[in-house]
């Protein structure tokens, strides 16, 4: 699927991050993606994003749509015309706009599920939660702070940023096959935040994730950023992922910090 250049705004985008052991993710991604493996981790992780004036590119603002949208990503690598290329796998897309779940797999890539969204925003402070028509659940409470936890796996803010700014291309599965989305932003800029409680029913999954073999990492803030999406070749269709199917399985997750800085998983 080729479409036209799409332009718009993001106006807010958080990055819920975690480490993962890479024999687990191999398990759940298909061919010819693998995982992008970054001391010795597979990384993991959340996309919430709400995206404004969202329309063909050259068309004013007032004709765009604006929608709440999340994704489950996974950092991979695969090999394309004899060279590594970079991105994510996105087995699974939400949107609050039913327009999306229309089009989705139709015009835009990969099927969009329909979700129910609850945001919260204020003084640097975030709640983003959804659930979607499948009961796939996903939670965060989070704050801006000036400090990147340096018991991150990637130690710096630098680190972090450059790491998901090559991540720009998205594949996601669609019937036969897997359709490819770039991401171009004209600025890239990323804020640290601290995280008080992240929800997710598929990381959480201990069918997929084993207790232990997943920890979370680090989030991130983009805001008011001026973007583009453009469309790039599909690949060949090889497997799927199950995702969540019940509420009553769902697990809340509180990150508690401790003097280290470092954070503790606990699950009631």
């Amino acid at each position: 699927m080729r479409l036209p250049t799409i332009h718009g705004y993001i106006d807010r985008r958080i990055l819920v991050n975690f480490t993962a052991d890479p024999d687990d993710v191999r398990k759940i991604i298909p061919e010819p993606f693998r995982p992008k493996v970054y001391k010795d981790k597979a990384i993991v992780g959340i996309c919430l994003i709400r995206l404004k004036n969202i329309k063909l590119k050259g068309l004013p603002d007032f004709v765009g749509v604006s929608s709440e949208n999340g994704a489950h990503r996974i950092a991979v690598e695969w090999d394309e015309e004899g060279e590594m290329k970079e991105g994510v796998y996105i087995p699974r897309r939400d949107t609050s706009l039913r327009l999306n779940t229309i089009l989705g797999g139709r015009i835009f890539p990969g099927k969009h599920h329909l979700a129910k969204f609850n945001v919260k925003e204020g003084d640097g402070n975030y709640h983003v939660d959804f659930t979607s028509s499948d009961n796939t659940s996903i939670s965060i409470d989070a704050e801006e702070t000036d400090n990147f936890d340096q018991s991150s796996i990637f130690q710096t803010l630098e680190n972090v940023s450059d790491f998901f700014e090559k991540g720009a291309v998205g594949y996601s599965p669609n019937g036969n096959k897997y359709e490819g989305l770039k991401l171009q932003a004209y600025k890239w800029q990323v804020r640290p935040l601290e995280v008080t409680n992240v929800h997710s029913c598929f990381y959480e999954n201990e069918e997929v994730f084993p207790k232990g073999s997943i920890q979370f990492d680090n989030a991130l803030l983009m805001t008011r950023v001026e973007h583009e999406w453009k469309s790039m070749r599909d690949k060949p269709h090889a497997g799927n992922i199950r995702f969540c199917t019940s509420v009553a399985r769902r697990k809340s997750v509180r990150l508690i910090a401790i003097p280290s800085f470092s954070y503790r998983l606990t699950t009631s």
